[in-house]
């Protein structure tokens, strides 16, 4: 991999002390050998964890939960404010109360320059075509930013319904073909669903975060090399995996240097709209 290549990392969160202790994260500290965390990690570790792997910008996103923010606006905002070189924040917002949410959506981005907005449906545990996402996909359309949604299966032992490609991702896009919506965490075990999905519909795209390059379902890999070279982001989902473990396998992908540089930083530099940021 080249020194220079500009990485991004479309799907991080710098966690604080709540959200990596959440009950429902315990099958995802199983899986990493970590106990509770007592400590507040700093945000220099996460800058750390993406030198480590050469990763220059790292999209950051805020949890909006039912029970109520996990990682705030406000906390993001702040990150990006020590980091603008290397942070961009993605907020988060109450599905319940509407109104609030899409005023505070303009403001994140009007007033702290975030790039998109995500929604952790099976937090929720509610499809993408329920009544309470369309307004906000509306708005998302209106400041001209992308959704970011979960597809597949769930780490926390939460209902994975709400993460299927079919029908659900299918349906949101046919209902808003202006809106760019990037499906985090491949599809799997509906890898070939989300595939189809994003192959139909020219605003779809994938993230790779929750999984590490070896980790890539041979489908997945074979799209990245062909008509799906300027539909895959990488992620990673950090801190449940560094920048550094996700991209050890990078070489075993097989890339070529176009692919590659597509799947690294270009299509998340074009879908967020980041210009010369990264």
């Amino acid at each position: 991999m080249k020194e220079d290549c500009p990485i991004i990392d479309a799907w991080m969160q710098h966690p604080n002390l709540e959200f990596i202790n959440h009950p429902m994260f315990a099958s995802l500290r199983r899986w990493m050998g970590i106990e509770k965390v007592t400590e507040e990690i700093p945000l220099e570790a996460t800058i750390d964890a993406m030198d480590q792997a050469n990763v220059k910008k790292g999209l950051i996103c805020a949890w909006w939960g039912p029970q109520g923010q996990l990682i705030s606006n406000e906390e993001v905002a702040e990150a990006v404010a020590r980091y603008p070189d290397r942070l961009t924040g993605v907020g988060s917002v109450d599905l319940y109360r509407p109104m609030d949410a899409i005023r505070t959506l303009r403001r994140l981005v009007n007033d702290f320059g975030f790039r998109a907005l995500r929604i952790v449906q099976w937090f929720w545990n509610l499809p993408p075509t329920d009544r309470r996402y369309y307004p906000l996909f509306a708005e998302c359309v209106e400041q001209g930013i992308p959704v970011c949604l979960q597809v597949g299966h769930t780490g926390p032992l939460c209902p994975s319904e709400p993460g299927r490609p079919i029908p659900y991702i299918d349906q949101v896009a046919i209902d808003f073909p202006e809106l760019k919506i990037v499906c985090g965490h491949i599809g799997y075990p509906w890898t070939t669903e989300m595939i189809a999905v994003a192959t139909k519909h020219a605003n779809v795209f994938i993230d790779t975060s929750a999984y590490t390059t070896r980790r890539f379902p041979q489908e997945l890999v074979e799209f990245m090399k062909s008509n799906g070279k300027e539909k895959v982001l990488f992620g990673t989902n950090y801190p449940m995996i560094t920048p550094a473990k996700c991209l050890e396998d990078l070489a075993g992908l097989e890339l070529g240097e176009k692919e590659r540089d597509f799947f690294l930083f270009r299509n998340a530099e074009r879908i967020f709209n980041l210009g010369n940021e990264s």
